[in-house]
């Protein structure tokens, strides 16, 4: 499997080394890597593996049906607010609505500052059918491989489609990676 050098994803473990405690909500499956490596903080990690319900959501008759899957899928709200979102790439796989709706949701969820992070398909016309397995390494890198060798067009969201479709979040950095992914950290 490849390994991905992302020096946004590396820079947000290495702010949670100062030993403040955090919530991170993960949209991916629950990878054993994933769970250690958040392990070694302070915090608590909730995990709502979307990868399955993407075309249920791209497909939901409506926001009312739409809103009901997400409510169905996410965690329940809590007291405490997250304070990191790690969407890995799987808003290359949502229709417009439907990732309006999930960042919608999610900021219900987030503390003022709170943090995004999501990978974008940006110069590879193509990508995986369905969302790549990726996985944190010890020293912070991404692990990333296609669940099949099948790929689709890339819906390519660019920068500003981003910011329109996820309303209130703020661009904090982005970085073009090697392999054609745009690395980047919304704040909320």
């Amino acid at each position: 499997m490849p390994e991905l050098n992302a020096p946004l994803f590396r820079g947000l473990l290495q702010g949670m080394e100062d030993d403040a405690r955090r919530v991170v909500l993960d949209l991916g499956p629950v990878r054993s890597a994933t769970v250690a490596i958040f392990g070694r903080f302070r915090c608590r990690l909730e995990i709502a593996d979307l990868g399955d319900a993407i075309e249920a959501l791209n497909t939901a008759d409506g926001p009312d049906e739409r809103q009901a899957k997400l409510l169905a899928l996410l965690p329940p709200r809590r007291r405490e607010a997250t304070d990191i979102v790690l969407c890995w790439d799987l808003l290359n796989y949502l229709e417009p609505p439907a990732l309006e709706a999930l960042m919608g949701e999610v900021r219900q969820r987030l503390r003022p500052g709170a943090l995004v992070h999501a990978l974008i398909a940006y110069s590879t016309p193509r990508m995986p059918v369905r969302p790549q397995h990726i996985v944190p390494t010890e020293d912070y890198r991404l692990v990333h491989a296609p669940v099949s060798g099948e790929e689709r067009p890339a819906r390519r969201y660019t920068p500003d489609e981003l910011r329109r479709l996820m309303g209130g979040y703020v661009v904090e950095r982005a970085m073009l990676l090697k392999n054609g992914m745009q690395e980047f950290l919304f704040r909320n």
